[in-house]
């Protein structure tokens, strides 16, 4: 299915995330490695090729102008049934999508309350860039990655 002006995600959950985030970054490379099913595609929450999607869903953001202030995973862009997921959803709908054994981690994970989930999410998240800092610029994907980024 082409999506949007996303042909590219052809069924694939996109990820948006802050690419000044040096710990939302490390955890992109860490999906990266182990998604070997090829199920995911990734966008820095300021591109501008995410600004339509972003404005269409204000769920989780700073401000109705900001980029998001969580992680969002959307399914099915540009589709009568898009869907964003944030927070712990987006982060074990993202797990979902990797190679054995990590469905079952999430379906385990998926078995804690969301309001518990997303209180450890947000706690990580308050001290994510006082824990491992910013960047000042995204950092560029290596060629073998650039097909996986938007």
């Amino acid at each position: 299915m082409v999506s949007d002006g996303f042909p590219q995600l052809d069924g694939r959950l996109l990820v948006v995330f802050d690419g000044h985030c040096v710990l939302c970054n490390g955890a992109v490379r860490w999906f990266l490695r182990h998604d070997r099913l090829d199920r995911l595609r990734f966008a820095a929450s300021d591109s501008a090729k995410v600004s339509s999607l972003i404005a269409r869903h204000q769920t989780g953001f700073k401000d109705s102008n900001a980029a998001p202030s969580t992680i969002l995973a959307l399914r099915h862009v540009g589709g009568t049934r898009e869907e964003v997921l944030i927070r712990s959803d987006a982060v074990l709908s993202m797990l979902r999508e990797l190679p054995p054994p990590w469905p079952a981690i999430a379906a385990a994970l998926r078995l804690i309350p969301r309001p518990v989930r997303d209180l450890a999410y947000r706690l990580i998240a308050r001290g994510r860039t006082h824990i491992r800092g910013r960047l000042d610029t995204c950092p560029l994907p290596t060629a073998e990655e650039r097909e996986r980024f938007l």
